[in-house]
């Protein structure tokens, strides 16, 4: 077996691995793979025969790429209009691949949180949270002693679990709800929408960073009630049952290219978050 071959037997054998690092730290499925790509190119560049651990030698790459897109997408968003949201994952309910989704999720809601963190905390809190990853392999990424380190992913961590809502984990319970506010939503009940949705929702939309169509985010049960009417409901009747990152969402397809996809958070039986993405660029891939 040549260099050149056994390279790349060993990134498609840490490839999923390393998508789900890259979609955690970007939130984009197709930036992820970008960032594999430029892995896979420096990984081709690279004399890699005296590293011991070849995986946490990809993963180190692939989180270093990362880091430096972050810190350019940063820069750029601040002439973002409206909601920001997750580039989302999403598959048909009760397929085949639902155990594996559910196994390897994260909400949309959590990703909209890890947004809010600077690049080097969401690093932080990425590889060492979520992927166990040590503090003293983690430092040199972000150019920080491992106790500066630590820190980082301690500040994330308090406000990951001051912020981030908790979702109900039983499908069918969130699937009850959530069919309650689209038969709310397509009979223009504002009133049986109050009653699945609770006081304190949250309406976002990301319509692409773009005016008109951008708004900030809504919060409160009558506010976005009235948003959701006033709308004429983007979710009849062209909805379609989904999961959403795991979770059960909507996808919205009037014909044959979706024009929207919809995630939900639900706790206590009603609807604490409802997130909807328009952004063309990020539907792009369920063509």
């Amino acid at each position: 077996m040549t260099r050149s071959d056994w390279q790349t037997e060993e990134f498609e054998r840490n490839r999923q691995h390393l998508q789900a690092v890259a979609y955690r730290m970007l939130g984009s499925a197709s930036e992820a793979e970008d960032a594999l790509q430029e892995a896979w190119l420096r990984l081709s560049r690279s004399d890699t025969e005296q590293v011991a651990n070849l995986a946490g030698w990809l993963t180190t790459v692939v989180a270093r790429v990362c880091l430096d897109m972050l810190r350019s997408r940063r820069a750029r968003r601040e002439d973002y209009v409206g909601s920001w949201l997750p580039e989302p994952v999403v598959t048909i309910e009760n397929g085949p691949e639902d155990e594996a989704v559910l196994a390897d999720s994260v909400g949309l809601a959590l990703l909209v949180v890890l947004d809010t963190l600077t690049p080097p905390e969401r690093l932080a809190f990425v590889l060492h949270d979520m992927f166990g990853m040590p503090f003293d392999e983690i430092a040199p990424i972000v150019d920080r002693s491992e106790a500066a380190t630590r820190q980082l992913a301690s500040r994330a961590r308090r406000r990951v679990r001051g912020a981030a809502p908790v979702t109900d984990p039983d499908l069918r319970e969130q699937r009850r709800v959530i069919d309650a506010f689209l038969a709310a939503s397509r009979a223009g009940d504002f009133e049986a929408l109050l009653e699945v949705l609770d006081p304190n929702v949250v309406f976002r939309l990301d319509a692409g960073g773009v005016a008109p169509r951008a708004r900030p985010p809504v919060e409160g049960a009558e506010l976005v009630a009235a948003q959701i009417l006033e709308r004429g409901s983007p979710f009849a009747p062209y909805a379609r049952p989904a999961i959403v990152n795991g979770n059960a969402g909507v996808i919205v397809v009037p014909h044959e290219t979706p024009v929207a996809v919809v995630g939900f958070v639900v706790a206590d039986g009603r609807i604490t978050e409802i997130d909807v993405i328009a952004d063309r660029a990020k539907l792009r891939q369920l063509r």
